[in-house]
């Protein structure tokens, strides 16, 4: 059954959650040798657990926490204010996150970071990188349910091209961008893909 370009790989009698394939990856060659299968199921899961270093980057990891408060600053604090998530991600009532973040950043130090879109996760599927582990946050990546409802093609599409992922890349002063660069960071995930989406254990 295809969802979204997803498909459900199986569905257990009685389990609370579905286990999602990857719909993206190269198609392989019948003939292809086991051996090179696993071998790219093993380089698929290795791109993912380096790449979950960007993806626990503050800069990644504060507009993806965990509940409905954002964080903010390198040790990844509750961001002041009380600011709220809200249905949308762009904050609630006089606290919405366009009061303070506009399209580029604040100069000078620790102000205001901006890009276009600034916001949280919508509600209904925040993506949540605080506290999750390599092989979590790839099943989630993996659900449409909780990560917006993206195909792995629009995943891909989000990391490369999203003008609010590419702000990681240059945060402002005062803030450290993610330990890989942005180019490095989208091959992992492409190899991640390519491999067929292999979780980490």
């Amino acid at each position: 059954m295809a969802t979204n370009g997803w498909i459900v790989a199986a569905v257990l009698a009685g389990a609370s959650s579905a286990l999602f394939a990857c719909a993206g990856s190269a198609p392989r060659a019948p003939e292809e040798p086991l051996a090179q299968r696993e071998a790219d199921s093993v380089r698929s899961a290795s791109a993912f657990t380096a790449a979950y270093a960007v993806f626990q980057s503050p800069r990644c990891l504060n507009c993806h926490p965990r509940g409905d408060r954002p964080l903010q600053g390198d040790d990844s604090h509750v961001h002041a204010q009380d600011v709220q998530r809200g249905t949308d991600g762009a904050g609630m009532y006089a606290e919405k996150c366009a009061a303070c973040h506009g399209s580029t950043n604040v100069a000078g130090a620790h102000m205001p970071p901006g890009a276009p879109g600034w916001h949280l996760a919508p509600k209904e599927s925040p993506l949540a990188f605080q506290g999750v582990s390599a092989h979590d946050l790839c099943r989630q990546l993996l659900d449409p349910r909780q990560n917006g409802g993206r195909s792995i093609a629009e995943v891909l599409e989000h990391v490369e091209h999203a003008p609010l992922v590419s702000w990681a890349w240059d945060p402002g002063e005062g803030r450290t961008p993610p330990p890989l660069s942005h180019d490095e960071f989208v091959r992992l995930v492409r190899t991640w893909i390519d491999g067929g989406c292999k979780c980490p254990e």
